[in-house]
This record gives structure tokens, C-alpha cells and sequence, in this order.
């Protein structure tokens, strides 16, 4: 996630070099033309390259108001994950009692939380479901469960519940703070396949291929509009033009995926860092990890 109000500019270069090149490739084509075969070059009225270009306006703000909405929506489903997170380790210390068995049960619980919020964050980057550092926060049993299932965060909910029936079966909670704690993990489940219908949900290639398509049908048509009335300069006004068009294309592309980390992302791995900074303290651990700095300009 962008944290910094000052992007540096080689980011944003670096996200349309390619195309600018290609523009400043054809501007100075039809410079060329203008002056060695102009006669044969139709007139183009400056209305036609207006319309064309309103028209391309309108559809690059739809196009971001879509990107945006997938956004904010796996944001708003992390911010949930944050509060039932929470939510699951406050009912589990407050239902169960101070002794030996049910605090080593509350403590693996919540380890096993955490993990679960970096492994979701992970698997969704498509990066390793677990490291090193939260293998070791898991028991030898839970690690092997998890390690044999294709979808670590979905074993690590099913452990959960078998924790959940245990303690039920051993009269540690009673029927409604049973069914409280199947509520949260229910939502927490919900969540994880929101997360991931989002990430599995591809954005219409189609759309962004007539979306450039008509970009550059735009630029040709002003290239040729400006090279009759400017003349040189139109080499350069061309691609200071251009760079608005690629530049709200390129962030709408980046917003459309939030979990491909990317700067861009939603910063799962800041989120989940909260939330074991928010579980330790609960659990009065004498060491809590700090929150994750950012990097340079943005958050991950």
C-alpha cells in the first residue's frame, strides 16, 4: 500500500517507459511523413481527436471507479479479519479458565492465529504458505496437518474447530460461548474466501486491450492533428499527453489485484503484523514485535 505522498518519479516512469517509447516512436514517424510526404497525409480536424478523447476519459474513470471498489473491498475484508482476529482470542481468554490445560490450549490457539493471518496474506501473494519463523509457533501436530493440505489457512480454521469441539467435550465452555466461538471462526472463514474470490476473480483482459487499443487509436489521431499545426513540437506535447492516458490506465491495471505484491497491494503483511502486535498484548507476552516499517514509499 502507497503511504508516501511522494512517489519518486522513476516508479511512475518505469510504469509507462515502454509505452511512451512506442508514442514517441510513431510521433516522430508522422513528423517525418509531414515533412517528406505531407500531401499524402489526410487532414484531420481537431474535433475528431476532442470527441475520441472525451470519450477515452470517461471509460479510464470507470475503469479506475471498478479497480478501486475491488480495493477497497479486500481492504474492508482484512479490516475484518483484523476485528474478528481479535475478537477470537478475547472470547477464548474470557470463556476459559487460568488453568494449566486450557491456558496451553488458549496459547496454541493464538499462535495458530497468527500464523493464519500471515499464511492467508502469503498464500494469497502466491508465496510459501508458512516460513520459518511461524512454523516454529505451531506444534509439531498442527504442522504436519497443515503441511499436508493444499490450503494451509483453511487447515489451520479446521484446526481451530477441532480445538473449539475439544474444549467443548471437556465442559471448558458451555453451549452459547460454544456457539459465539463457531461464529467468529465462521466469519473468519468468510473472509478468507472473500480474500481469495477476489484474488481468483480475473479482471476482463478484453476490456483493458480495447482500452489500449483506443488509447493509441487517440494518440495517432492527435499526432496527426498536431504535426499540421505545431510541427515539431508535437514530438514532444505528444507523449506529456500520452503519459496521463497510460499513467490512470496503469493504476487502474494495479488496483484490480490487490494481493500481487506489488506496492500498490493492500499491506496484508502490515495487517497481520498488527494483529499479533494486538494478540501478544492481550496475552501479556513480554515480547512484542514492533510494527512493520515501511518501505521506502510504500507498505507491504
Amino acid at each position: 500500500m502507497l503511504v508516501n505522498k511522494r512517489i519518486p518519479f522513476r516508479y511512475l516512469f518505469n510504469k509507462i517507459k515502454l509505452d511512451l517509447l512506442r508514442v514517441l516512436l510513431f510521433s516522430v514517424v508522422f513528423h517525418l511523413l509531414k515533412n517528406f510526404a505531407g500531401e499524402y497525409l489526410p487532414h484531420i480536424p481537431f474535433q475528431l481527436p476532442t470527441v475520441l478523447g472525451t470519450a477515452i476519459s470517461l471509460i479510464l474513470a470507470f475503469n479506475i471507479n471498478q479497480s478501486y471498489d475491488r480495493w477497497w473491498e479486500a481492504r474492508k475484508v482484512w479490516g475484518a479479519i483484523v476485528n474478528d482476529s481479535r475478537t477470537l482470542i478475547l472470547q477464548l481468554q474470557q470463556f476459559t479458565e487460568p488453568v494449566q490445560e486450557q491456558a496451553a490450549r488458549l496459547q496454541q490457539m493464538a499462535n495458530r492465529q497468527i500464523v493464519w493471518c500471515y499464511s492467508l496474506g502469503q498464500s494469497l501473494r502466491g508465496q510459501p504458505p508458512l516460513t520459518a519463523e511461524q512454523e516454529a509457533l505451531l506444534s509439531p501436530d498442527d504442522l504436519a496437518f497443515a503441511g499436508g493440505q493444499s490450503n494451509t489457512p483453511y487447515a489451520l480454521l479446521m484446526l481451530h474447530a477441532r480445538d473449539l469441539k475439544a474444549l467443548y467435550r471437556d465442559k471448558a465452555l458451555n453451549s452459547f460461548q460454544q456457539i459465539q466461538l463457531d461464529g467468529t471462526l465462521t466469519r473468519l472463514c468468510d473472509a478468507m474466501g472473500k480474500a481469495e474470490r477476489i484474488n481468483n476473480t480475473v479482471f476482463p483482459v478484453t476490456y483493458r486491450i480495447f482500452i489500449h487499443f483506443f488509447i493509441y487509436l487517440f494518440l495517432v489521431i492527435l499526432s496527426l492533428a498536431l504535426v499540421e499545426t505545431v510541427g515539431i513540437l508535437e514530438i514532444l506535447i505528444l507523449p506529456l499527453i500520452a503519459s496521463t492516458f497510460f499513467l490512470i490506465e496503469k493504476t487502474a491495471r494495479h488496483m484490480q489485484d490487490p494481493f500481487r505484491n506489488k506496492p500498490t497491494d493492500t499491506s496484508v503483511t502490515a495487517i497481520a503484523r498488527t494483529i499479533e502486535i494486538n494478540i501478544r498484548q492481550v496475552l501479556q507476552e513480554p515480547h512484542v514485535p514492533r510494527p512493520l516499517a515501511p518501505e521506502k514509499f510504500y507498505l507491504m
